[in-house]
Parts: C-alpha cells; structure tokens; sequence
C-alpha cells in the first residue's frame, strides 16, 4: 500500500511475525511505551491490521482515539479450523471485536471474511452472561466494507509461453522452467500447515499417479518449526516429479515458477482471500480450487470441486477438474484484483475518513 500511494505521507509500525498468542494481546504494550514519540503525532488517519490490540492502544495513547481510522481484517478469528493441539481461548475473538468496534470503518478483503466475522460475533455474544449492548452486530455491519488485498500490476501476463528456459537444480537433475515438451505442471502455493490440506494434497496426486495423467509438481510456501507428515511423504513419493520442493526466497524466481506452472490447486480448509492463488491466475494458471470458503468470489464455479463426502471423493473431484481444465481450459480474468482497478476505492475511502 505504502509503495502503491506514494502521494502520502507515511509512518509504518510492526512486529516479528512470532510468538502469535503474545503478538495479539502485547502489541499494543510494546508500542504505547516504546513508539510514543511516533504515536504522539499529528496525523490524519490511522490504518491498523485486525491483530492490533486498538482499544488498548488508545487507552495507552488517548491521542490515537481523535483520529480518523481504518481497521483492515485480512481473516478473522471466528472462522479457522479447530484442533486439538489448538489451546481453546476466547480472547483472540474478544481482541478482534474490540479493535472492530474502535474503528470508523471496518475493511474486509472478501465477502466471506466479512460474513463469518459477523457470524461470529453474534455467536460469540448469544454465548457471553449479561450487561451487553444491543445493536453491536449491526453497528459492526453498517461500518464494515469489502475492500480486496490488491495484486501488483506486474504480475499479470498477456500471454503464457514468455518465459526463458532457465534451469533450476532439484537433487541430481535440472529442470527448466519452462519447455514445449513437458507433462502437465501443477502449482501448490501455500504456508506448510494443517488448514492448508495438505492431506488432501497428497490424496490428489495419488489420483493423479492412479489416472496415469504425467504431471510436474511445484511445492511451494513457507515453512515453520512443525511441518505436517504429508509434505515428507509427498517428497519421498514423488522426487521424480518435483521440480520445486519448498520457500522461493527470490521475488523474481517465484513469479517465474508461477508464470511456468499450467494449474495452480488449492486444497485449503481455510482461506480469506487467496492472494497466492490470484497471483497464479494472473500469471497465466488454471484454478483448481474448492468450492467454498472465499474462492467462489474470485471464480466462476467452472473452476471449483466440490469438498462434501471423505477427503478420497474431494481428492477425486480436484484430480477430474485437474484434468478437464488441463484439456480444454483458460485461466479468467482477475484484472479486477490489480492496483490499477483497486487504487480507486482505496483513494476513495481514504478521502472519506479524512473528510
């Protein structure tokens, strides 16, 4: 955003991407005492993520609660996946109300996200004992707004086929990016974890294999201290076909592996938006994707699979769209999602809350 509206005046406040239980509820102690002098300053509106603990950080800094705000939700903590390694806690959904309920106007970046926040929160307050205000829930709709995470205008391609054919070494062989003749390239982008389907994954290439249908994998995304079983496995069971195994740490190279992949699939039990995914399509990937959480909003369901019955009839479903689409398929048009149609409305709703 700062990058993509440099006719403004910033100052950007963040934290290490770690120890998430603490980041929730301390960050607006680590600020309010060690970025006063900054916090203290004139401004005319303040953009904070839904993570940011807002209404402690007002009372710290009664100065923030004059100015004009914007709360951006890139998810919500009313709608991921439950677990049983996951400790139960209210507090990250009391965090994301409060901080919603200081804010001027709340932005969601998909329709799905907004309405399972809203969904949430009504649940959340059928469950709380007394002394709670009427009318919070439409308070919170009236404010709120759909407002997509834009892409940047460099990642749309004309056409497919421009790459150069540079080679990249994965173990004992080299792959080219890109080649007229090689087998079906599939794409999986996302972070290493559980609510990402891994499980699912791992089913879809075995259909695959089974259906005889030749194809190449690029597993990308980024990893953290616990890595789900499936990704060694997947390893292991496909080495030969592997052409990317893992982080891209490079910008350029990354969006060289996807303007060189033909599908990108997700398998994902949680998703708000589907950045990874929209940067696919705009480079130039077919979308196979699930037909639910955020993803009918970016796509006709000509490129969705059905997740009702076990996950072997989801990994059959996604293999049957994997190959209908790798045979007679185009990738739609997501030009809606780029800063050149999305920098408008930002502009606007800036303008609005300043005025």
């Amino acid at each position: 955003m700062i990058k993509a509206m440099p006719e403004h005046q910033w100052t950007l406040l963040d934290l290490p991407p770690r120890y998430f239980s603490w980041r929730v509820r301390g960050n607006s102690l680590s600020w309010a005492f060690s970025e006063r002098q900054h916090l203290e300053r004139s401004y005319d509106l303040v953009i904070a993520t839904s993570m940011v603990d807002l209404s402690a950080l007002r009372g710290f800094v009664p100065a923030l609660g004059q100015i004009p705000t914007l709360v951006y939700f890139h998810e919500n903590q009313f709608a991921y996946p439950v677990t049983d390694n996951a400790h139960p806690s209210v507090e990250p959904q009391i965090l994301n109300l409060y901080t919603a309920l200081c804010a001027d106007v709340v932005a969601f970046n998909s329709n799905y996200n907004r309405r399972t926040f809203l969904q949430g929160v009504e649940e959340l307050l059928r469950r709380l004992p007394d002394k709670l205000p009427l009318g919070l829930v439409e308070r919170l709709r009236q404010r709120s707004r759909v407002l997509p995470v834009p892409l940047e205008d460099d990642l749309f391609v004309a056409a497919k086929g421009k790459e150069p054919a540079v080679e990249h070494k994965q173990g004992e062989e080299l792959w080219p990016f890109d080649s007229a003749e090689r087998p079906l390239r599939l794409l999986w982008a996302a972070r290493w974890e559980y609510d990402k389907g891994p499980d699912l994954l791992l089913l879809t290439l075995r259909q695959l294999r089974e259906r005889e249908i030749p194809f190449q994998l690029c597993l990308m995304g980024q990893k953290f201290r616990t890595i789900p079983r499936e990704f060694e496995t997947i390893e292991k069971q496909f080495s030969h076909e592997l052409v990317q195994y893992g982080y891209e740490t490079s910008g350029a190279r990354y969006r060289r592996w996807l303007r060189s992949a033909d599908v990108v699939l997700s398998t994902a039990r949680h998703e708000f938006q589907g950045l990874a995914v929209l940067e696919a399509i705009a480079a130039g990937c077919l979308p196979v994707l699930p037909d639910t959480l955020a993803y009918p909003e970016l796509v006709d369901s000509h490129y969705l699979y059905g997740v009702a019955g076990d996950l072997a009839s989801q990994a059959s479903a996604a293999m049957e769209r994997i190959q209908a689409l790798a045979e007679e398929g185009s990738a739609p048009d997501v030009c809606r999602f780029a800063w050149a149609n999305q920098r408008r409305p930002y502009r606007q709703l800036f303008e609005e809350l300043v005025s």
